[in-house]
């Protein structure tokens, strides 16, 4: 069996068809449905957070979030996916990009103090757990309460990290996870915005919904609304989620055990008390050593992949210079890792590597 990069772990099929027909028989098929109302509920339960908002998709999650927290300007990590920062440019939102730590590859909270020191307008940080690496949270609160500004938090990657044993989601005003069929959790499509005020939350919910809650439109709003069928999708997988992060937890270990003394790899927050193994990336040497290794495991039948790169900041702000991020980015190769992985694939993978690039 080929080794695969990614592959979203399929529904139960049996108990799908179970929710699906209950939608089917009741005929409500959107706008905050009976399985909508039951997912929220039952991921608030699971992830121990209040004020969480299913939407369609992760990227109208922090459009929305932008939106219900009036954020005007603001700064925003460089290393991440592109989204992250496109829908700062699609909200045609004010922007700068500030460079990362070069260890943990978050948003560096030393380098976006210097730039809110020079700046009074700024009013919002939008900044990525990195592969679900927690950001200095503390050091976030702190700018937050110092320049009274609003923090979003990018967790795409985050779902079931634990940070001193509490969710990744409870920080910040605004956190947003994305249910895509590669993430750990998923609803093949979707995510969840989570507040931390119930004002922004019922701000967001008349927003994803054409700005309406029980009469005609109050304003401006989109439609973002999480479906009966996917939120199906995501009720059948959550009764999984306990095996599926126990089985990426065992692979991701694995690949640090084997490849730890060989590679530099990103260094995790000490707080963390629960990682999801959603990604697992290695620091090469520079961007050649990274093609060599790429086109080495791809002949031997191991796809990889360059993820994030290139930095965003030469994507959509070139003027913002954030050479940390560039240097990363031409040099970071995540490894396969899934559910469907075995330990012996992670063995296969790394002795791969180790026996042709070791340093």
């Amino acid at each position: 069996m080929a080794i695969l990069l990614n592959k979203p772990v399929n529904p139960n099929l049996k108990i799908l068809m179970g929710y699906l027909e209950k939608v089917n028989e009741r005929g409500w098929y959107t706008s905050f449905g009976p399985l909508h109302q039951e997912l929220s509920s039952r991921l608030e339960d699971y992830l121990g957070v209040e004020n969480l908002l299913l939407v369609s998709n992760a990227t109208l999650g922090l459009q929305v979030a932008y939106k219900a927290l009036g954020i005007k300007k603001a700064i925003c990590t460089p290393f991440s996916f592109a989204a992250t920062a496109s829908s700062l440019s699609w909200e045609k939102k004010l922007y700068k990009f500030v460079d990362i730590d070069q260890n943990s590859l978050n948003l560096s909270v030393s380098l976006v103090e210097e730039n809110l020191q020079k700046s009074s307008d700024i009013d919002g940080i939008v900044a990525t757990h990195v592969y679900g690496n927690p950001c200095d949270l503390d050091g976030f609160k702190n700018l937050s309460s110092k320049y009274n500004i609003k923090i979003v938090y990018d967790g795409a990657h985050a779902f079931g990290v634990k940070y001193n044993n509490n969710s990744l989601c409870k920080y910040g005003d605004a956190s947003i996870l994305s249910f895509n069929a590669t993430k750990v959790f998923n609803t093949l499509e979707g995510g969840a915005i989570v507040f931390k005020n119930r004002s922004d939350f019922r701000k967001a919910r008349k927003l994803i919904n054409f700005s309406i809650d029980g009469g005609p439109p109050t304003g401006t709003g989109i439609n973002a609304k999480l479906d009966e069928y996917r939120s199906a999708v995501g009720l059948t997988m959550l009764e999984r989620i306990e095996e599926i992060l126990e089985k990426r937890q065992v692979l991701f270990s694995h690949y640090v055990q084997l490849l730890e003394s060989y590679f530099d790899l990103p260094i995790w927050n000490k707080k963390t008390s629960f990682k999801n193994g959603a990604y697992f990336p290695i620091i090469l040497e520079n961007h050649k050593e990274r093609v060599k290794i790429a086109a080495a495991l791809m002949q031997a039948g191991i796809p990889s992949k360059e993820y994030f790169s290139p930095s965003l900041n030469l994507v959509y702000k070139k003027e913002d210079k954030c050479p940390v991020s560039e240097s990363v980015a031409s040099r970071i190769l995540c490894l396969p890792l899934h559910y469907y992985l075995t330990t012996d694939d992670v063995e296969f993978i790394a002795n791969k590597l180790i026996g042709q690039f070791t340093r």
